[in-house]
């Protein structure tokens, strides 16, 4: 990319609109009887500095509960992105963010079925992000269109997690990438949204998500055939070329 792209939530400004879009997300276990009530997609581009991803979610009711950072973010609805570099299914960073743009940044060692324990707090100095909704967040009076993300993840800080390779990367080099939206069931209670609790282990008690029963929808780009998003080898594949 000739300038970098501006990170202020929005994905359909300069240079933005110039990028292609992923194909829709689809239901985490591939199945086309579960497809997704919301469309979701994603537009990702490179340059210098930075591992840019922007995505687009229509929801007609916005809302999040976390502000504080690096809290357990995928107790609301939020999007998150998933980066193995070596490909190697193992030492892999993942960050969320909710509609509030709080955010959460964590990587594993090796997944929770292999016994990986979660790293908390894995923040990438210089890393950019920023939410843009299309409505009004946290109010259940009127409809929204929905929310956006723009995130500029600095080669520097992801570059830990490349055992393999070079970062930044090469034309023609292949990183393991997914991206999910979890989108919770919802009520509203005296004017205000309200999640469906999850059953079994509350949340607070376990960082993993699949040791949960969630009253909830997982949809992502690269289909994991399972609910269970911490199956790298599932991911999808980024390819960086030197062309949009």
């Amino acid at each position: 990319m000739e300038s970098p792209l501006v990170i202020d939530g929005s994905v359909s400004g300069s240079g933005w609109s110039d990028l292609a879009w992923t194909e829709d997300f689809v239901d985490i276990t591939g199945s086309p009887v579960l497809r997704p009530r919301f469309r979701t997609r994603v537009r990702m581009a490179w340059d210098d500095k930075f591992f840019y991803v922007g995505a687009d979610m229509e929801e007609p009711h916005v809302w999040g509960t976390i502000t504080e950072k690096n809290a357990v973010m995928f107790e609301d609805n939020d999007f998150e992105v998933f980066i193995d570099p070596d490909g190697d299914g193992l030492d892999y960073y993942e960050f969320e963010i909710n509609a509030l743009g709080s955010i959460w940044e964590l990587s594993l060692p090796k997944p929770y079925g292999e016994g990986g324990v979660p790293v908390l707090g894995c923040n990438l100095s210089g890393l950019r992000s920023a939410v843009r909704v299309r409505g009004t967040v946290n109010d259940p009076s009127d409809e929204d269109e929905g929310w956006s993300v723009a995130v500029a993840f600095p080669w520097s800080g992801l570059a830990r997690f490349n055992k393999e390779s070079s970062t930044p990367p090469q034309p023609g080099d292949i990183w393991k990438v997914n991206f999910s939206r979890v989108q919770w069931r919802h009520e509203v209670v005296e004017g205000n949204y309200v999640r469906i609790p999850p059953h079994g282990t509350p949340i607070a008690e376990s960082l993993n998500p699949e040791e949960q029963e969630h009253p909830e929808d997982n949809w992502v780009w690269s289909p994991q055939e399972a609910v269970n998003m911490h199956l790298p080898d599932r991911w999808g594949e980024v390819v960086f070329s030197e062309t949009s």
